[in-house]
């Protein structure tokens, strides 16, 4: 049956419509709108070799099986990953809730105040427990946060006093190997020297400009660093430090010892293990290094009305704007995460910590006690939550441990390491005991109560307090936990309350059936470092999606290692690099990169360690194909790749695209393709027919998995058979190619857990519903572009005059006639009940529409009429009709304090100001601030605050 088919239900316009719509457009048939977009040089002559499409009762049966192959043991593996009590009022309401799960990142902050406020409770719980001065609102994991501050303290070193040519970084040998590893990874094509050695041996000089040290280290064992650091900053070395956020509760935390910079893993704050990821990686420093953290900051600013209002700090720091002068390419973060760590520290509050940090360590010291009544050596004198048992035979013990289901790490062919977390019972203790007792051939008396041996010295128990505002000791019920979360929740904009139509985002429907894995423990309950033989489901998950993205992108090899597309793009291209090296050729270090690319396409070249050589774009935005012939030819020996987004950033598919690969070709470089416009390629054509050697792919774009108000993303990559062979390895993980670069995120397969949602995508969507998901696509943004075109210049279209999957419409001309900018035109969207365009990119002075392929004719419609009705608002001031000053434009968004106030003194009516459209009563979603002054918020950067007491009536402005 019709209704069966998946497609029919993630597709928005109806068969019927069809007609109707390619009217407006100006063709016969979908298939002709198509011929007219798509070059025929490129077009597919086939259909994709995929299954069919299976129903989405179907799927659940399937992905039930593969949850079933994989084995639950309980992992004290540790290394960065462990087991948490979730929390069901967080999971039920945010991780579940698709109106947290489908927000976009909060660029535009008056309609997103209530994602604002959970991240900067994140980063608030961050910088208290670390006793820093400022956070981001989290990076994409650990080892990537760490690397992170060895490039920060890089580009710092003129800031530290540090000799600008110094270039060594020391990391003490005691950390993650996975951090080790990334670590190594990002220094490569900077030129960092890392050098490795006991924290208490090194002895540093002008040459060094950093310090790396674990606390508690890798081993598990806690060492006193205040004097490691005092060496290392008499010698104007800077210090950062991978601490265990979890530990800070009840250790004196690393900013009291007088250390740059702190990162890790929020993983203990109430986020499953999920086979690796999603996760957020925190990063916090001293104030003096704000300028230089990457990834987004939250902070407070005010509104027109002078009201306090959140919003994104300093965001010239990011890539869109700076590009290859970025601080970093950081793109998609883990803002869904972020979130849920913050909300964990609410809910259980400083008291709760403090409890379960301490039951953590109690288990550990109970473990050792007992395990020394066996007779067992343990080697860490002072630890938190990690011992290391030497042992004769470690076969034996992991024998006995996997046949009672219980997993270990083995640093070495005599050590067990072990590490207890917050769900450690006296159970679990017990069954640890009988394999070691078992293995000595004794028996053990069972535990039943703790320990009460003194692990810990006095001189690392934190004597400071944290978290003692409001906001972390109000919500201690699930009652209160749930209505809070419901307030935040009714203050942001989601896919629940219309389109959010944001050109290059893909904002497409986030199946519910594909979301249900997220919760279940089969997937979620993983550590990333079981054996193999553990999890045959996830492996089998990752061959059937791996399958069927080689077949659509026309590749032969995929690593779902990269946590994000910024991420695919530094790994891919940290690929070319290595092939080129490979071949004895490593002064190939030029790419080449068109002027409309995305920001961060320069920021990871330069990451890559490349010099970027930047290619015009012609009047009609295509690449200018003489520049890219000439530079290409002008950079023949040095040449390593040219970056191209296709279709083109301006949502052009380019003709001469397959022309533009083979002048790369032919001067010795390889092509690397953006895949951010995937969703006007699956099923017509693939970046392996056009001609390139790798893309990265945007799970969370066009496969399905939700923006979460700013992450979690994926960004896997796929090369043909020359790059194969370079595919990024893991230190603990076989993964990657014969000649593998190293590894360049935490986990061996990123975030493995939300692999389970473009798996089920793929599946339902099956050859024909990807195909036709596509068509779709390109229909719906036509419809668009054709039905506004009396009134927006579309500022870009193909050789036929048709878009692609996304259109530039034209704002250019209103500042001189109206004094009207297009952020006033995205601001006044909301009043209309729509999220702003992509504002200003890659086209200053210009609104970017994707409406995606899930968007029905009724809401194309309403869209079309809200921008139509703006034009006449316009309109209106052009002819004298409105005031050029205040007017429902320039004082947009309407918020209902504003509209409800006693005073009304503007010279338009509130029912124009909040209702413009009759659709708006009755679904009104009303921004919860007033224009926001970005300036002020820069002036006066405050990134910590207790929000519940910002808001209080009596302070409010009307």
């Amino acid at each position: 049956m019709s209704l069966d088919k998946f497609v029919n239900r993630h597709n928005g316009p109806r068969h019927h419509e069809l007609p109707k719509m390619l009217e407006v457009i100006g063709v016969d048939s979908l298939e002709q709108l198509i011929d007219k977009t798509l070059p025929p040089k490129i077009r597919l002559s086939k259909s994709l070799k995929l299954p069919e499409a299976i129903s989405e009762f179907e799927y659940l049966n399937h992905i039930r099986k593969l949850g079933a192959k994989n084995k639950l043991f309980r992992s004290f593996i540790g290394q960065g990953y462990y087991g948490v009590a979730l929390l069901s009022v967080i999971i039920r309401n945010v991780l579940e809730n698709p109106s947290w799960y489908t927000s976009y990142t909060p660029y535009q902050a008056e309609i997103s105040q209530g994602r604002l406020e959970a991240l900067l409770n994140f980063q608030t719980m961050v910088i208290e427990l670390t006793g820093m001065q400022i956070a981001n609102a989290s990076l994409l994991d650990e080892s990537t946060a760490a690397a992170e501050a060895m490039i920060m303290m890089f580009n710092a070193r003129s800031r530290a006093a540090v000799k600008t040519g110094a270039n060594k970084f020391f990391v003490d040998e005691d950390i993650f190997p996975q951090t080790m590893e990334v670590i190594k990874t990002r220094s490569k094509p900077l030129g960092i020297e890392i050098i490795t050695g006991k924290y208490n041996e090194v002895q540093f000089d002008e040459v060094f400009f950093g310090a790396f040290v674990q606390y508690p280290a890798a081993s598990g064992v806690i060492r006193d660093y205040k004097e490691f650091t005092e060496r290392a900053h008499s010698a104007g070395t800077l210090v950062g430090v991978e601490a265990d956020l979890m530990s800070l509760a009840i250790l004196i935390p690393p900013g009291e010892w007088g250390v740059d910079l702190v990162v890790g893993s929020n993983q203990r704050f109430g986020l499953p293990m999920s086979f690796g990821g999603p996760h957020a990686g925190y990063f916090a420093t001293r104030d003096e290094l704000k300028r230089n953290i990457p990834g987004r900051i939250i902070g407070v600013s005010i509104d027109v009305q002078g009201n306090s209002a959140l919003r994104m700090a300093l965001q010239t720091r990011e890539q869109h704007i700076k590009r290859e002068r970025a601080t970093s390419n950081i793109c998609t973060a883990q803002a869904l995460l972020a979130t849920m760590s913050g909300m964990y520290a609410q809910y259980h509050g400083p008291e709760g910590l403090k409890k379960i940090s301490t039951h953590i360590h109690r288990s550990a010291c109970t473990l050792d006690c007992s395990l020394k009544d066996l007779g067992y050596d343990q080697l860490n004198t002072i630890f938190f939550d990690t011992i290391r048992i030497r042992v004769n035979n470690v076969d034996n013990i992991k024998n006995l441990s996997e046949a009672a289901g219980i997993n270990f790490f083995y640093p070495d062919e005599s050590t067990v390491s072990i590490s207890t977390d917050e769900i450690t019972s006296f159970s679990d203790i017990n069954n640890i005991l009988e394999i070691f007792a078992r293995d000595a051939g004794k028996k053990h008396e069972p535990v039943n109560t703790y320990c009460d041996c003194k692990c810990l010295d006095e001189k690392f128990l934190r004597k400071s307090e944290y978290l003692k505002g409001a906001t972390f000791n109000s919500y201690h019920s699930e009652t209160e936990m749930m209505r809070y979360i419901k307030m935040l929740e009714r203050k942001d904009f989601s896919l629940t309350h219309s389109m959010i139509s944001l050109g290059s985002c893909t904002m497409k429907l986030n199946p519910a059936t594909a979301m249900f894995a997220m919760s279940w423990p089969e997937f979620a309950d993983i550590h990333p470092f079981v054996p193999k033989d553990q999890v045959p489901g996830y492996y089998q998950l990752m061959d059937e999606l791996g399958d069927v993205l080689k077949e659509i992108t026309g590749f032969s090899a995929i690593s779902f290692q990269p946590n994000s597309g910024a991420a695919g793009e530094y790994t891919g291209l940290m690929v070319i690099r290595e092939y080129h090296h490979s071949r004895g050729e490593s002064g190939r270090n030029v790419v080449l990169i068109p002027s409309s690319a995305h920001g961060t396409n320069p920021a990871s070249a330069v990451m890559a360690g490349m010099q970027v050589v930047v290619i015009d774009c012609d009047e009609k935005g295509n690449i200018n194909v003489e520049d890219l012939k000439k530079k290409a030819e002008e950079n023949k020996e040095k040449l390593a790749a040219f970056m191209i987004t296709y279709p083109s950033t301006h949502g052009v598919f380019e003709e001469a695209v397959v022309e533009m690969t083979e002048i790369i070709h032919l001067n010795g470089g390889m092509v690397y393709m953006d895949g951010a416009n995937m969703n006007a390629q699956v099923g017509l054509t693939s970046p392996g027919y056009i001609g390139a050697d790798v893309c990265h792919l945007n799970l969370h774009k066009t496969f399905a998995i939700p923006h979460g108000g700013g992450g979690p993303g994926m960004g896997p990559i796929l090369v043909n058979d020359k790059l194969a062979s370079f595919l990024p390895g893991h230190p603990l993980v076989k993964t990657g190619g014969s000649h593998a670069t190293t590894a360049i995120a935490s986990a061996p397969f990123g975030s493995g857990h939300i692999l389970t949602i473009s798996h089920a995508y793929v599946l339902m969507m099956g050859r024909d519903g990807l195909t036709e998901a596509t068509k779709y696509a390109i229909l719906n943004a036509n419809y668009i572009s054709s039905s506004l075109k009396k009134w927006y210049k579309t500022l870009y279209t193909g050789a036929s005059g048709f878009v692609a999957h996304e259109l530039i419409l034209d704002c250019r001309n209103f500042k001189a006639e109206a004094g009207i900018t297009e952020a006033d035109i995205a601001k006044r969207l909301m009043d209309y009940g729509f999220h702003a365009p992509t504002l200003s990119f890659p086209v200053h002075g210009t609104l970017m529409v994707e409406p995606t392929e899930s968007e029905s004719l009724r809401e194309l419609d309403k869209f079309i009429d809200a921008m139509k009705s703006i034009w006449k608002e316009i309109q209106e001031i052009i002819e004298g009709k409105a005031d050029r000053d205040d007017n429902v434009l320039h004082n947009a968004p309407h918020t209902v304090r504003v509209v409800t106030a006693d005073v009304w003194d503007h010279k338009y009516d509130r029912q124009k100001a909040a209702f413009p459209a009759g659709w708006i009563i009755e679904n009104k979603f009303w921004p919860s601030t007033g224009r926001i002054d970005d300036g002020y918020g820069d002036r006066n950067l405050i990134c910590t605050c207790d929000p519940i007491d910002s808001y209080r009536l009596e302070t409010l402005k009307f």
